[in-house]
């Protein structure tokens, strides 16, 4: 009788993009610094509860592991809205890193990984807000944060990694998103409201939509979509749309409870050439009394 003995399965190769500011000669040699296989894998879709989402111009992976229960949280500390420092920013796109992306905590460097990938983030982040990205009219970043002394017994580590102080008060980012007025985002199908000439800024997208894993089902997500629909109402936005996979029955549930509808959905060609699940776009429309 022949046994087989299955080979160790290599760590998970990080997004396709992951990389993509590193010149080429140095990829793959911080891919294996990062604890990496030396070339890419194709690997199954993931799955999360959590809500998909893309950081800035890199394709991202929601985390697998989905907490089996989930703190409640005192709603009267709870604020959401624009993002106003650096400091916030910091906090949210760290945020961003640690629920979009799957790290093997063992691997060698990983620290000086996340920091990496939280550094770019957060550059390209602030490039946005400052009306700096070509293509964008404006950029908002929108957070949902909480007293640090509210969240300390929900994770040490959430606080470390998210924490900023806002009028002398320490608080953490707990659910963020980007709201966007421009015509389309890179890699993704485009909305076809409204028409005529010179509609095109009257649109805008939610994008890199998260919320902490130990805090889901508190209806933070909720709370973000609502406030960036009163900021794009005040931008004089009409049209709002959100790109969700094609699998994520949790964000997919989110927004429609929101008051999305389909537009139109990726074509099967796309999702492969750029090695991820398919989009569907959704939409909805918006009073236009407040626009300016």
């Amino acid at each position: 009788m022949v046994i087989q003995i299955p080979s160790p399965s290599p760590p998970p190769f990080p997004p396709p993009h992951a990389f993509r500011n590193l010149s080429s000669k140095h990829t793959y040699a911080a891919a294996a610094a990062a604890g990496f296989p030396s070339s890419p894998r194709r690997r199954p879709a993931l799955h999360s509860l959590g809500l998909f989402c893309q950081l800035s111009d890199h394709q991202t992976t929601p985390q697998v592991e989905i907490p089996s229960r989930t703190s409640r949280i005192n709603r009267s500390f709870l604020s959401v809205s624009e993002t106003c420092s650096d400091d916030e920013l910091w906090a949210a796109a760290c945020l961003r890193v640690r629920t979009f992306y799957d790290f093997n905590q063992q691997t060698f460097g990983i620290e000086d990984h996340k920091r990496y990938l939280a550094e770019r983030e957060f550059e390209a982040l602030k490039e946005r807000v400052a009306g700096k990205r070509k293509g964008f009219r404006k950029v908002s970043c929108i957070n949902a944060t909480l007293p640090t002394s509210s969240v300390l017994n929900v994770s040490d580590d959430l606080c470390a990694a998210c924490k900023f102080s806002q009028n002398g008060e320490d608080r953490v980012v707990v659910g963020t998103l980007d709201l966007n007025q421009c015509i389309s985002l890179p890699d993704e199908i485009t909305g076809m409201k409204p028409k005529g000439i010179g509609a095109d800024f009257a649109r805008a997208y939610i994008s890199n939509v998260c919320v902490a894993k130990e805090l889901h089902r508190n209806g933070l997500g909720y709370e973000l979509i609502a406030e960036s629909k009163r900021v794009a109402e005040d931008w004089g936005i009409s049209d709002l749309y959100v790109h969700v996979a094609v699998d994520n029955e949790a964000a997919k549930n989110l927004y429609i409870k929101s008051g999305f509808t389909l537009e139109s959905d990726e074509p099967a060609w796309q999702a492969r050439f750029l090695d991820r699940p398919r989009r569907l776009l959704l939409w909805t429309a918006l009073p236009i009394s407040y626009q300016l």
